[in-house]
């Protein structure tokens, strides 16, 4: 009797968690594009992957790519992305896995977004790049590919690390169904946005603005949103990258940009990449991980006297 009434307690919140899943996939509808310009798709690999692009396709091409994170999309941009194109022809894609581009049940790694980076680059001549933590570790590796060419980087926060060590449990986890599904809305529910915004994003959290943490959560809840972020959160996309011998080999000019305040990736390490690797180092105040979105038009004259 104990054993069956367990069975049906479980089977019971198997059930329930299914209901509310199916129910929270309902509400969320359909993702509308984050920025405004001429939206395309990047075929890829047997992947639709969703860019936006604007300005003047004769000007200095400059491709933009988001971090990586429960919530992440080239919406990251939203403050800059208008500002950019008045000077350059600017792109931004979402990653796979991400935004408005393709979410298949991949094992995601460091090595499938190396290898999209640097395909996508290869696509544009000498284009500049502004990348953000975890993906910039990526953009650097991709760069050192033969068919590649980046005349100059400006790398927000950049970090080979994004994760603990390698939990293959948990990334099992997060991809279960039905199981996983319910932990990953939990993780990527209102409130959790919310804290990591206030916790680690942003030193001021009402710059975060309430439509967009409402995006955020509704982009976090689209059809097979849990499948990157398991990488992410168990550990798998953590990238064995030194980034300063890979900048000093590249030499590519390359300026960082980092919040003072930014705990995740403390200004300290800020510093010594900037010394090892001879680049030029931009320091927000009043900022952590997202001094393009709490100080925009700061940030656009930084990138463009990088890029000058």
């Amino acid at each position: 009797m104990k054993l069956r009434r367990a069975i049906g307690l479980a089977a019971a919140g198997v059930g329930l968690a299914a209901a509310t899943n199916a129910a929270l996939s309902k509400r969320v509808g359909p993702l509308e594009p984050p920025l405004s310009g001429n939206h395309g798709t990047y075929r890829w690999r047997g992947m639709d992957v969703s860019y936006v692009e604007a300005g003047d396709e004769d000007d200095p091409t400059l491709v933009l790519f988001h971090g990586i994170n429960a919530a992440g999309s080239s919406g990251e941009f939203r403050e800059v992305f208008s500002a950019l194109a008045e000077d350059y022809h600017v792109v931004a894609p979402d990653l796979p896995g991400f935004g408005l581009s393709d979410r298949p049940a991949l094992y995601y790694s460091p090595a499938l977004y190396e290898d999209f980076v640097g395909d996508f680059l290869a696509e544009y001549d000498d284009s500049a790049v502004v990348a953000s933590s975890l993906t910039a570790a990526y953009t650097v590796a991709a760069a050192e590919r033969d068919d590649v060419s980046v005349s100059r980087f400006v790398l927000v926060c950049p970090t080979s690390r994004g994760g603990p060590d390698p939990k293959e449990w948990l990334r099992e986890l997060v991809r279960a169904p039905v199981v996983g599904e319910a932990l990953f809305n939990v993780i990527a529910s209102r409130p959790s946005i919310r804290y990591f915004n206030a916790d680690h994003g942003y030193y001021d959290p009402e710059k975060a603005g309430e439509e967009w943490q409402e995006y955020e959560w509704r982009t976090a809840h689209q059809e097979g949103a849990r499948f990157a972020p398991a990488s992410f959160i168990s550990g798998y996309l953590n990238t064995d990258i030194d980034l300063a011998a890979a900048l000093s080999d590249l030499d590519v000019p390359t300026t960082l940009v980092w919040g003072r305040e930014s705990d995740i990736t403390p200004l300290k390490r800020g510093r010594d990449l900037a010394d090892a690797a001879d680049c030029t180092l931009v320091v927000f105040d009043d900022a952590m991980l997202l001094p393009h979105v709490e100080f925009p038009n700061a940030f656009v004259d930084t990138v463009r006297d990088a890029l000058d």
